[in-house]
Order: structure tokens, then C-alpha cells, then sequence
């Protein structure tokens, strides 16, 4: 598509210029490579589309694509894009928003590429956060010290956040390979037909999907990239440490990372997860992880012929040899080859081992990863005795480390319950004394009688969870899963609660849980200490924290905290409980580890992760860091190896750093300093922000302005989009935080990013000399830099004319008034305290990505809103679209909404 859409990354000189303030302007050119990357997959498209469909589409998303741009870029005599949807007949709408969809999909392949072309240009040196900066800018003696502590645990989610289906990323992928063919002539024929596969593939499930189909797919990242890439992240790491030395003797870097997963567990509002789903999901990753690790195992076996007398095994090796034979005399004999390779011998025999494990074949199979752990470190340690240390701490180094990172249970799985369901189901046991903190804590102990009322099936299945548990220790140890997690912690009752139901769902039999309070709202964050000194009181947490080494995990809520307070109160909100759970732990003698549960937009806690870890209260780091990684944020940040490496090298050289106690003086130095200026905007922006939600019918108005009730047809995901049904009509209580935030970004306004952030800028800046002290702020307290630019980036993204177009579905003008007055307040303030004259203009690459995409993704609102309006008015006149139109509007809805969140990059 020479000359349509690939122009997007042709020229500067086609870009439209900034016609209104604070619009986004790319002011640095687009890479020579990308520009060439996408100009070659516009082409094949554009050829796509002549030979699927006919020379006439061609031209539609043509003129579409100009009258967007010379719309956005002001142009007087720009043909209306609203105008020229309206006059697609429906199978026209289809196809042309199928086409920028597309393009969308091959857009953002072209960025990841350039993203790892990137990576392989640039050496250490010139990244100031990779390891060797790292290395460079601490004491050694200061990182060994907080080297053996350190831990970074992203927490795989099934949040429906990715909207495109998985077939369709396994075409893109296909896309990828085509293009880099060395053959011009096959690469030419290989990327049109895998371009024509993924015109023709359907952008929109059929059917939901199940816990387990969602299990599978983060399977698909762990097959292709997580696996293979977690040694290259050590290697890197102990390189920078070690110099020449790295490779040869022990390495210094501990195994730190870890991998945990909600998905299977999370029960929260989500009837379809059950005790035996949890169980078949662990059951479904210790398939995976014994696979690769039995692969992995052959691959290094095949590699180790180095014969006796040049590479002589050592006495402890030769004994366990000598025992495996009379033990499995047949299998050891169809191993031996006679060529005297033993340790060639003795590998092939683990994963022999593997296998047995896999299948279940007791006498051989191992009992644990720490058998089959211990079995690397006895060939390890031979090779070394023997001179072969590059071999020691080389492949057998790797395996030893995906070992020791994933185990038998490839992920740590964590069950989530909300504190209600268990208030319930003890209820049934103990009657009003259900919240009584205090016989909750003796049931604990001592376990209670039979129920005083039936159970209900939610309330078995509350106890069958916790068996389930029980059972998966037993299959695959405590570390494959023994966390729970409590959704809506407000009291100490509803920590000690998941012990008594433990003590009742399995009695005196093994069972080991950690319970980790998740608080979400605003009054629990502020009141989270004292629940947690109440808790610590009673008898069964004393003999808990007496047997763990006093490690106590706690889980933030972003995204919830954010949809009950607005963007900036939240942030505010979220740094202050840090720190009083910071100083909680430190009096109390805990080992904590905060657990921030970030979504991937801006409105749920997403952003830059290495600036959110430096951005964090004094104390709260201390080395250990826990996310969740949520829908296509796992794809972008995981999917692709080099990509997840130099993610996960970020996130540990800002862990590490967050951990010093210069940046952790720094920080507090700060906050102690902006203290005044915080509670002042945040107090402002929450006044703002709760005065419209709470605005009688607001609730109604954002259903009617949004896709939002439409997002539910999306087969995206397992989980309902509400907890609970409450009454009759919409309401905001209920709503989960990705809906809310998947909502308003299909309306160009991304209100959940920076509502309220103009009105609290104003007031801070109402002061004498407000304006100079939130620049200062800015420069200086990594939290508040954070936050403005992360509200830049939602604003950037968003489209006050085309959101102006949604707002105006709904009769409340008032409302549309509101937001909108709002929406030019906060770009003014945010301008005049980043003394720039647009929006991103000091964000060189994320500038022109943005400005880059939003006129075509101005090309899919304007198709959605055709659709939208046809559905609502036909709502609002009561009268019923026929079954055929209905189908085509609901149709063309939803697959602008995944070409949307494919031009935005973002969705929940």
C-alpha cells in the first residue's frame, strides 16, 4: 500500500500539524528502518485488499485515510471522515475498518521489531539502566550485600485486557517470519500470503473462552520466549558482575526471579474458576515446564561427550551412577552407548527422570524439583573437579537456572477470593460470630463443629478451593501454590478467616498458606496499618510468622483505588500507605514484600515500570518486587525474548537502586519537602473527580457514551465484567476497573488516566509561587514526575473532538461539559508546569508513535461512532434495530474496538 496507509511512517512532511494546543508533535523523524519495515507491509496489504476484495476498498481507506489526516491537520476544505462513513453501505464499514485493523496489527509489529533492532544496536554502556550501569553506580560491597535478598516476581493475570484472538498473534508472528526471509522472492510470495491469512482471519471470537483456554494461551509465551530467555537475563547480570571471570566459576547472581499466576485462581467475581480448575491449571503448567524442561535436559545431553579420560567423573557422580544401574538396570543399558561419556550418561538418565515425572511413573519419577535441582549441582560439580568449568557454569548453569526458576510448577499459582464469600461460608459454621476476630483466630487453632446452617454451593466451594490447595502441595510442593489472596480487605476479621476455613476445610493435615490482604479503596489503604497490628495480636499469626522468618506479603490495588478516587488522589494515596506499611514492617520486625497490583493503562496503575519501582516510598522496595502482568501488557513485555530481557534488566536495576539508601533519602527528602503541594492537589483532584461520578445519573450517562455495555459481547476473557448485579440500570459500584478504563479509552477521552489533574494543579498553583513549586516538584520527586507524565501520555492519546462526538450520545450536556472543561484544564496546567508548548514534546519515540497513529486511529472511532449512534438512537426511540442491522452494528462495533486498542496500544 504504497501510497495509502503506509504513508503513516512515509514522511514528516505528511504528518498534520498541531491545529489544536497541546497537541502532540513529532518533531524528530521516524527510524529510516521502520519507516521501510512499514512501507513494506502497507504495500502488501494495499495488494491484499485489491486482490481479495477489489480496487474500490482500496480506494475507500484511501480517501478515509486522508480526510482523517487533513481533518486532524486543519485543513479548510478537508472532507468530513464522518460524512464519508456514513455514506459505507455496512459490508463497506466491515471491511474498511478490517483494513486499518490490520494495518494496526502490522503497524505495531514493525515497532517491536524496531524495538529489538534497537536493543541489538546499543551496548550496555549506553544504557544508564542496564546491569553494567548498575554495576557502575553502586559500591560493590553495597550490591553484594542486598544481592541475596533480592527477588522480582511478575504475576501473570487473565484480566481480559488483550482484545485481538490468539490466532490472529500467531498470524501476525507469521507476518514477522515472512519478512525475514534472506530470499527477495520468497519473502515476497511468503509475507502476501501471510498477509492474505491474516486479512482473512476473523478478528472476533465465536465463543468465550475458558479458565483453562486462558491457561494455554500464557502457555504460548512461556513455550516461546520465557523459558529460553530467563538464563540470557543471569548471564547478562553475572557478565556485568564478573567481567571475563562470568562463565567459569560459580555465579555470583542469585536466582531471583520468580513467576507466579493468577490465571486458573483468581476466583474473584468469576464462577467459571473452581476448585478443579485450579487444580487442572497447575496440572496443565507442570506439563509445560517438564516438557521444556525434559527438551532442555535431551539438548545439554547431547553436548556432553567428553569422555572419561580427558573429563573423569567424580566419586559422587560415579556412586549415583552405580545406583541409578541397579536400580534401573535396563534403562541405564539402552542409555549406555559404550563410548565412556558418563556424564553425557548420567544427563540422559535425568531426563529420563523428567519424563517419568511427566507421566507419573512412580518408581522412576522424581519427587521434587529439588531432586532433580540436586542432580544438576552432583553433575555440575563433577565437570568443575574435572577442569571443565566453562561447561559447569555454561549450559548446565542455564538449566540449572530455569530449574531453580520454575520448578515442577513452571508458575507460583495464587488463588484470589473476595473477603465476603468467606465471611459467608462462615457464617454457616459460626452464625453472627462469623466477623468475631477473636473466635475466628480459636477456629484457627482449633477448628469448629459441624455447620450450624446448610452450606451453599458458594460456600463448598470456598472450602473445595482450599482442599484444592492442599492437593497441589501435596502433588507438586508448597511453593507451586500457597498464596492466598483476600479481595477487599477492611478488617482483621477477614485475614484470620482464611486460616479457621483452612482449619475446617482440612483439619490437622498438611496444608501451608500465606494470607496477603489486598487493599483497594482509598479508606482501606488508609486504614490498612491498623488492621495489620490487630492481626499480627492474635495466636495463629504469631506461630505462622514464627515459621516463615516473618516475610509478610501485601497487595496494593490500583486499578480499584483509582476508579473510587480518581488518577492523582490514588497515586497520592498509594505512596503514603507505602510508606506507613514501610514503617509498619520496619517496627514490627517483617520482612515485607508489596505486592502492586498495576493493569496495563495508565488508569489502572500501568506506565514505565522501572520509573514506578524508583518512584516508590523509602523502605518499600528493600529488593523485592511483585507486579501483575495483565493481557497484551504480557505480550508486549514477554512475547518477545530480547524484548522480556531488557524489561526484566530494568526492572531489577530499578529495584536494586530503589533499595540504596541514597535514592531512598533522596525520595523522602522530597516528599517531606512537596508534602503541602501533594495533600493540596490531591485534595482538589479528588473533590473534582468524585463530584461527577457521583452526579446523579452519571452512571447512565457513561453507558450511553461508551461501548461499554457492548464490551461484554467481546470474547475476551472469562470473568464477568461486574462482581455482582446490584438493582436494575448500570452502576459504577459493581463495574470492574478494566471495563471502566477499556470504556473510556474506545471514547478518545482515557478519562480514568487525568480527570482531575487540572483542577489539582490549579489549586496548588493558586498559592504564592505554586506554579515554580510544582516544577520543582516535578524535577525533583521521582513520584510526581511519574505521575505527570503518565497522565501526558493518556492525554496525548486521547481526542478532545472525536471524544466531544461521544460525550454528545448521551442528552446530559452537562456532564460532556464538565469532562471536557476539565480535559482543557489539564492540558493547560500540565503544559504550563512542564514549560513545553505540546503535549509529549519531550518524549522523542513515544511523540511521534503517538502522533504518528492517532489519525488512523481517528479513521476507526469515526466507524464505531456510525455504529454506536445507530444503536443508541435506536434505544432511545424504542424501537428495535431488525435482527440483521443489530447484528451488523453490534459487529462493526466491536471489531473497531480491537482496532482501537491496536492503534492506542493499550485497552484495561
Amino acid at each position: 500500500m504504497s501510497t495509502t496507509m503506509a504513508v503513516m511512517t512515509a514522511s514528516n512532511a505528511d504528518l498534520p500539524p498541531s491545529a489544536t494546543a497541546g497537541r502532540t508533535t513529532a518533531r524528530h523523524g521516524v527510524p529510516p528502518e521502520l519507516r521501510s519495515e512499514v512501507r513494506v507491509f502497507g504495500a502488501a496489504l494495499g495488494q491484499v485488499l485489491r486482490e481479495s476484495v477489489g480496487p474500490d476498498l482500496f480506494d475507500d481507506v484511501e480517501r478515509l485515510r486522508r480526510a482523517v489526516i487533513d481533518t486532524r491537520g486543519g485543513e479548510p476544505d478537508a472532507e468530513s471522515p464522518a460524512d464519508i462513513v456514513a455514506g459505507f453501505d455496512t459490508v463497506r464499514a466491515e471491511q474498511v475498518a478490517r483494513a486499518f485493523t490490520v494495518y494496526f496489527q502490522m503497524a505495531n509489529l514493525a515497532e517491536e521489531r524496531q524495538r529489538v533492532r534497537a536493543l541489538r544496536g546499543r551496548t550496555a554502556s549506553d544504557r544508564p539502566d542496564s546491569f553494567s550501569g548498575l554495576v557502575g553506580r553502586l559500591e560493590p560491597d553495597e550490591l553484594a550485600a542486598m544481592l541475596p535478598g533480592l527477588r522480582v516476581h511478575p504475576v501473570l493475570t487473565a484480566h481480559p485486557t488483550e482484545a485481538r484472538r490468539r490466532a490472529a498473534v500467531t498470524a501476525i508472528h507469521r507476518v514477522g517470519e515472512a519478512i525475514d526471509l534472506p530470499d527477495e522472492t520468497a519473502r515476497e510470495r511468503r509475507l502476501l500470503e501471510e498477509v492474505t491469512s491474516l486479512w482473512r482471519t476473523a478478528q472476533l471470537r465465536d465463543t468465550k473462552p475458558g479458565p483453562i483456554d486462558e491457561v494455554r494461551t500464557a502457555m504460548a509465551v512461556f513455550d516461546e520466549s520465557l523459558f529460553a530467555m530467563v538464563p540470557t537475563v543471569y548471564r547478562a547480570f553475572e557478565a556485568a558482575l564478573s567481567g571475563p571471570d562470568a562463565g567459569t566459576r560459580p555465579p555470583t547472581v542469585p536466582t531471583y526471579l520468580r513467576l507466579g499466576s493468577w490465571i486458573g485462581g483468581d476466583r474473584d467475581g468469576n464462577p467459571n474458576v473452581t476448585a478443579p480448575i485450579t487444580r487442572e491449571a497447575l496440572d496443565v503448567q507442570a506439563d509445560h515446564v517438564l516438557v521444556a524442561l525434559t527438551d532442555a535436559t535431551e539438548r545439554l545431553a547431547s553436548t556432553l561427550t567428553l569422555y572419561s579420560q580427558a573429563t573423569p567423573p567424580s566419586a559422587a557422580l560415579r556412586s549415583a551412577a552405580e545406583r541409578a544401574a541397579d536400580q534401573h538396570p535396563a534403562l541405564i543399558t539402552r542409555l549406555s552407548d559404550g563410548e565412556n561419556e558418563p556424564h553425557r550418561e548420567y544427563l540422559l538418565y535425568v531426563a529420563a527422570r523428567l519424563a517419568a515425572t511427566r507421566d507419573r511413573h512412580a518408581d522412576l519419577a522424581y519427587r521434587g524439583a529439588d531432586e532433580f535441582v540436586a542432580d544438576l549441582r552432583l553433575l555440575q560439580d563433577s565437570l568443575a573437579a574435572a577442569g571443565a568449568g566453562r561447561i559447569a557454569y555454561g549450559g548446565v548453569q542455564d538449566l540449572l537456572w530455569q530449574a531453580e526458576t520454575f520448578g515442577f510448577h513452571l508458575a507460583e499459582l495464587e488463588v484470589r477470593q473476595h473477603s465476603g464469600l468467606h465471611t459467608a461460608a462462615l457464617a454457616c459454621y459460626l452464625g453472627d460470630e462469623a466477623r468475631n476476630s477473636e473466635v475466628l483466630d480459636q477456629v484457627a487453632r482449633e477448628g469448629a463443629g459441624d455447620p450450624v446452617t446448610p452450606l451453599d454451593d458458594m460456600s463448598r466451594e470456598v472450602l473445595s478451593t482450599i482442599r484444592a490447595v492442599a492437593a497441589l502441595q501435596h502433588r507438586w510442593g508448597v511453593r507451586a501454590c500457597h498464596r492466598y489472596i483476600i479481595s477487599f480487605t477492611s478488617r482483621a476479621s477477614d485475614l484470620v478467616a482464611v486460616r479457621a476455613l483452612a482449619r475446617i476445610a482440612v483439619g490437622d493435615g498438611p496444608l501451608d498458606i500465606d494470607v496477603i490482604p489486598l487493599f483497594e479503596t482509598q479508606e482501606d489503604l488508609e486504614n490498612s496499618v491498623p488492621v495489620l497490628e490487630e492481626w499480627l495480636t492474635f495466636p495463629s499469626t504469631k506461630a505462622h510468622l514464627a515459621g516463615n522468618g516473618r516475610k509478610v506479603e501485601i497487595m496494593l490495588g490500583y486499578s480499584d483505588s483509582a476508579k473510587d478516587v480518581g488518577p492523582v488522589s490514588a497515586t497520592l494515596s498509594l505512596y503514603d500507605a507505602q510508606a506507613a506499611l514501610a514503617d509498619w514492617a520496619a517496627r514490627n520486625d517483617i520482612a515485607l514484600t508489596l505486592f502492586h497490583g498495576r493493569g496495563g493503562a495508565v488508569g489502572r496503575g500501568g506506565g514505565p515500570a522501572g520509573r514506578a519501582i524508583l518512584s516508590g516510598a523509602p523502605g518499600s522496595v528493600a529488593g523485592r518486587f511483585k507486579v501483575t502482568e495483565q493481557g497484551e501488557v504480557i505480550l508486549a513485555r514477554y512475547g518477545t525474548p530480547e524484548i522480556a530481557v531488557r524489561h526484566l534488566e530494568q526492572v531489577t536495576t530499578s529495584v536494586l537502586l530503589a533499595s540504596t539508601p541514597a535514592i531512598e533519602a533522596r525520595t523522602a527528602e522530597a516528599a517531606v519537602r512537596f508534602s503541602d503541594l501533594a495533600l493540596r492537589t490531591g485534595a482538589a483532584a479528588k473533590q473534582a473527580y468524585r463530584s461527577l461520578v457521583e452526579t446523579d445519573g452519571f452512571a447512565d450517562f457513561f453507558a450511553e457514551v461508551s461501548p461499554l455495555e457492548e464490551l461484554g459481547m467481546l470474547q475476551i476473557g472469562s470473568r464477568p465484567a461486574r462482581r455482582k448485579t446490584v438493582g436494575t440500570g448500570h452502576d459504577l459500584a459493581s463495574l470492574r476497573a478494566i471495563p471502566w478504563v477499556f470504556a473510556w479509552a474506545q471514547t478518545r477521552c482515557n478519562l480514568p488516566g487525568w480527570f482531575g489533574l487540572g483542577t489539582g494543579l490549579a489549586a496548588a498553583a493558586a498559592v504564592e509561587g505554586g506554579l515554580d513549586e510544582l516544577r520543582a516538584a516535578y524535577a525533583s520527586w521521582p513520584l510526581f514526575s511519574s505521575m505527570l507524565d503518565n497522565a501526558e501520555m493518556s492525554l496525548a492519546k486521547a481526542d478532545r473532538d472525536i471524544a466531544a462526538r461521544y460525550l454528545a450520545l448521551s442528552d446530559r450536556s452537562a456532564l460532556a461539559e464538565v469532562i471536557l472543561a476539565e480535559f482543557d484544564l489539564s492540558v493547560s496546567m500540565l503544559l504550563q508546569v512542564l514549560q513545553r508548548d505540546a503535549l509529549l514534546a519531550g518524549h522523542r519515540v513515544l511523540g511521534w508513535a503517538v502522533e504518528l497513529r492517532n489519525p488512523y486511529v481517528d479513521a476507526l472511532s469515526h466507524l464505531q461512532l456510525r455504529a454506536l449512534t445507530a444503536i443508541r438512537a435506536a434505544e432511545a426511540s424504542g424501537e428495535e434495530l431488525s435482527a440483521r442491522d443489530a447484528a451488523t452494528n453490534h459487529d462493526l462495533l466491536l471489531l473497531t474496538v480491537g482496532g482501537v486498542a491496536a492503534g492506542l496500544q493499550n485497552t484495561g
